[in-house]
């Protein structure tokens, strides 16, 4: 299923059973899968018993819609978990902002994965390379036979590279194989391991080496997305904000301290996008940051410029290895309805959207901190955090919240101390 819009005002007002009834007006929401979010929780403590291990419960991370996006043209409501206060908040404002420009375009590099297999002590490293190289195409028929439904789909290995490193002492040089393998909607972790296992003692035996690792890398650097966005002048609030933003953008591109909080916020949007698809998060992550690190020092994964019309434009590229098949994608009911909402056709067109989401969220963060600094939206949100674990009943919040916010302390004693005198 896929929203007819994704502008849907007023849906931060609705109470969350309101929130679902809408979801269904629109029809991104059939009655069962309503009805599995409204009892999401205990019920699906049978379900998580067979995705991890010695389980007692579940914890349950809210679940939110981020409206307004348009991804390569098409309307998008997004399902994003996170238990941080303005995210999906600020996902809303800056996706709104962004659709006079025509929301978000992005591109792929598709859905390559390496798997890696390790050799040591290796007689005579240049030529194993030229043998191993010479004998790819055995190596793909062994990889071909490990998965044949993937090859059916029109994946399986497309490529081998060999590196050789130099690890210094006492391991020396060191043969390292990069099998390259399309793995379609699956984000192909297990796939490519067993991949990486069978090919090992061909290996070996071709380069008279020692075989250590044989596993996935996560730095999936031939799975690139690139996301654009326009934001225009006016819908940004002029020169000012747009100027202050591109010096906190160049700020993140040179220093290392401010792009780890600057790409932590690009994360945000991403990592919630992929929790509530029961997609890999640290995965993601590591590949992310690790990418940011690719030229020797660490950078931020997005740049921002001003277009010739003044207009300010954003680009983010980074590595995002999603899948849409196998793990909890399919077995958690939430992760499956997360992805019926957003109507998702592939792991590429979940990569386009995540992405997306990404600098959208990376957009608002440097939106905030060039006007009212991060903490003014922030801790309205987090107030209200406050005011729960003071003990305040739901009559009680709002006068909580507002009372903290105008004494200009948001902290849980005096969330405490103000719910006393409320309570005479």
């Amino acid at each position: 299923m896929s929203a007819a819009t994704s502008r849907l005002p007023g849906f931060q007002r609705l109470s969350p059973a309101e929130r679902i009834a809408k979801l269904r007006e629109v029809g991104v929401l059939h009655t069962a899968q309503a009805e599995g979010l409204e009892a999401a929780g205990a019920a699906l403590t049978g379900t998580v018993d067979h995705l991890v291990e010695n389980v007692i419960g579940t914890l349950n991370v809210p679940i939110g819609i981020a409206t307004n996006l348009i991804v390569d043209g098409d309307e998008v409501l997004v399902p994003m978990a996170t238990e941080e206060s303005s995210v999906i908040a600020a996902q809303c404002n800056g996706a709104r902002q962004c659709r006079a420009g025509g929301g978000l375009q992005t591109d792929t590099s598709g859905t390559l994965m390496i798997a890696q297999v390790q050799l040591s002590d290796v007689p005579d490293p240049v030529f194993a390379r030229a043998e191993i190289i010479a004998r790819r195409g055995e190596l793909r028929d062994a990889c071909d036979e490990v998965d044949p439904t993937l090859k059916a789909v029109g994946g399986g290995m497309r490529r081998v590279e060999v590196r050789l490193i130099d690890a210094g002492a006492p391991d020396g040089v060191l043969l390292v194989v990069h099998l390259i393998v399309d793995t379609k909607d699956a984000m192909g972790a297990n796939t490519v391991n067993a991949m990486a296992e069978t090919v090992a003692p061909m290996i070996a035996q071709w380069s008279g080496g020692r075989v250590g690792l044989k596993i996935l890398s996560n730095l999936a650097d031939q799975r690139l997305v690139r996301v654009r966005g326009t934001w225009l002048l006016d819908d940004i609030g002029g020169p000012e904000v747009r100027d202050g933003m591109l010096r906190t953008s160049r700020f993140a591109a040179a220093d290392p301290y401010r792009a780890t909080t600057h790409n932590k916020g690009i994360m945000n949007g991403v990592s919630a996008v992929l929790l509530a698809t029961g997609n890999d998060t640290r995965a993601v992550e590591a590949g992310a940051h690790a990418y940011a690190a690719r030229d020797g020092q660490y950078t931020a994964l997005s740049r921002w410029e001003a277009d010739g019309d003044g207009n300010l434009v954003g680009v983010l590229e980074m590595p995002l290895a999603v899948g849409i098949v196998g793990g909890a994608t399919q077995a958690h009911p939430t992760a499956k309805t997360s992805l019926s909402i957003m109507g998702i056709r592939s792991a590429d067109h979940l990569t386009r959207i995540a992405g997306a989401v990404g600098l959208v969220q990376n957009f608002a963060a440097l939106k905030a901190l060039a006007t009212e600094g991060i903490q003014r939206g922030h801790m309205k949100l987090h107030a209200k955090n406050m005011a729960m674990m003071a003990g305040t009943s739901e009559a009680e919040v709002d006068a909580v919240v507002e009372a903290m916010l105008e004494d200009g302390h948001v902290r849980v004693d005096v969330a405490k101390r103000i719910l006393e005198k409320l309570r005479g």
